[in-house]
């Protein structure tokens, strides 16, 4: 399922087209609305350094659910690199390594949803640079970051309800990122070159190899 993708290039298209002029041509040319995620579902990360696995609840935050749901499935994280990863405070993830699929989802922000959960050591949240920012990028809380981030209205979307240990090991040498004055990746640069620029500079960064929607039972 590629809807967002169809939606994006639907409307790509019309810019430099004539409308459609049929009822069935304009149907067509409609953006198509995201599957509505289950109230539960579980994601697997199968990555470099073992797997984990994140619960996902559409009751906590339906907005963010929606998108970690269709994310998946459309295979977004896939070869992605954990770029951030600050040791006691969180590990972030979810720029893609081809710059195209940065740019097409950069378009597409979600709206905030609001903070029903706190950002305790193993919740998830999705990253934002101010109200309405949310896109693809997911971090988890190696600590109880709650009276930070909180009251800045990051809402846990889920927690790692297995392998946190995995996540706990995944590799920090690099530090902060560049744009927030470390010596790690610059995520500007990552999302306009990808994978090469991760690749030539950085290495050792750990990496999703698949994130699939599992059946589990704690």
């Amino acid at each position: 399922m590629k809807q967002i993708a169809v939606a994006f290039v639907a409307l790509a298209l019309a810019a430099c087209s004539n409308q459609p002029k049929t009822t069935e041509e304009r149907k067509a040319a409609e953006p198509k609305k995201a599957a509505q995620a289950p109230d539960r579902f579980y994601v697997q990360f199968a990555t470099t350094k073992g797997d984990f696995i994140m619960e996902v609840n559409r009751n906590w935050a339906p907005r963010g659910a929606d998108r970690v749901y269709e994310l998946v499935q459309e295979k977004f994280y896939d070869g992605s690199r954990f770029y951030r990863v600050v040791k006691g405070f969180i590990v972030q993830f979810g720029i893609s390594g081809d710059p195209k699929q940065s740019e097409l989802w950069s378009q597409l922000k979600l709206p905030d949803d609001p903070v029903m959960q706190k950002n305790a050591r193993g919740s998830v949240s999705f990253a934002k640079s101010g109200p309405g920012s949310r896109t693809t990028q997911l971090f988890i809380n190696l600590k109880d970051n709650s009276r930070q981030l909180d009251g800045n209205n990051f809402a846990p979307v889920g927690r790692i309800v297995k392998g946190m240990d995995v996540v706990d090991s995944l590799y920090a040498g690099y530090g902060e990122v560049q744009n927030l004055r470390g010596a790690g990746p610059d995520a500007q640069r990552l999302e306009a070159v990808g994978e090469e620029y991760l690749e030539r500079s950085f290495p050792r960064l750990d990496k999703i190899n698949s994130a699939t929607i599992v059946d589990y039972k704690s």
